[in-house]
């Protein structure tokens, strides 16, 4: 907000206790107390709140005053703000995603699940977005910066520091339907089953000789058993069903 911020009236705001590890501290105080923020009569709502850190991706209602209020709406000096965190499960449709380049283990184990997760390990933000865009996709990421792009039509900033947490928080958050086992985890296309003379001429001797039980991408022809690696996809499968 453009001029001195002392000849601005003041807007009081606090967030919900899941919005604080967002808020800048030079910008909005100490954390877990209302920040004091000018406003200029101009900027609008949603403006004023993404100043303090918080995507407004992230963020479920507005409260002003005691009365829900829109993004667009223009604060005025006095006005008390209450910003909520988007509420859970959030169910976008379809339940497509696009994952940025951070986050490609949980692609991977979202597509074992059998859920619709576009990945790529060169996008830039504008790609993702315009891919986003296109396919109606939720974009997942931990880039603060492209959840404020307003050009983004839905995005989510995913949680946690690990892929086990991040896997957790997507699923924890949007609930999608899950079909294990039905997604190639190479290019996210959906798997038929195949015959092992169809295959066979991919496979290694020991595998040809050792496995009966195949599925085939439809998209890039990657072909699937239940091998030696399958207790752990197993747990990751179980893990996300209990869920």
């Amino acid at each position: 907000m453009a001029g001195s911020e002392a000849e601005f009236p003041v807007v009081e705001i606090t967030v919900a206790a899941e919005l604080e590890m967002f808020r800048r501290r030079s910008r909005s105080g100490q954390h877990g107390r209302p920040a004091h923020i000018a406003c200029d009569g101009v900027s609008t709502l949603g403006h004023v709140v993404e100043s303090v850190g918080v995507p407004l991706t992230e963020v479920g209602e507005l409260v002003v005053n005691g009365r829900p209020a829109a993004p667009g709406y223009r604060p005025r000096g006095g006005d008390v703000v209450r910003v909520q965190a988007v509420r859970r499960p959030q169910r976008p449709s379809p339940h497509r995603f696009v994952l940025d380049v951070h986050l490609g283990t949980v692609a991977r184990w979202l597509r074992l699940v059998g859920v619709d997760a576009a990945y790529s390990t060169d996008a830039d933000d504008d790609e993702l977005i315009d891919q986003a865009n296109a396919g109606r996709r939720v974009l997942l990421t931990q880039d603060r910066g492209i959840l404020r792009r307003r050009s983004l039509w839905l995005g989510a900033f995913v949680r946690g520091a690990r892929p086990a947490a991040q896997f957790a928080d997507v699923l924890d958050r949007f609930a999608p339907p899950l079909a294990p086992w039905t997604r190639c985890t190479a290019c996210n296309g959906l798997l038929a089953p195949a015959t092992k003379a169809e295959v066979s001429p991919r496979l290694q001797p020991g595998t040809r000789r050792s496995y009966q039980v195949f599925s085939r991408c439809r998209d890039c022809g990657h072909v699937y058993w239940r091998g030696a690696h399958s207790g752990r996809l197993d747990a990751i499968v179980e893990s996300a069903m209990n869920r």
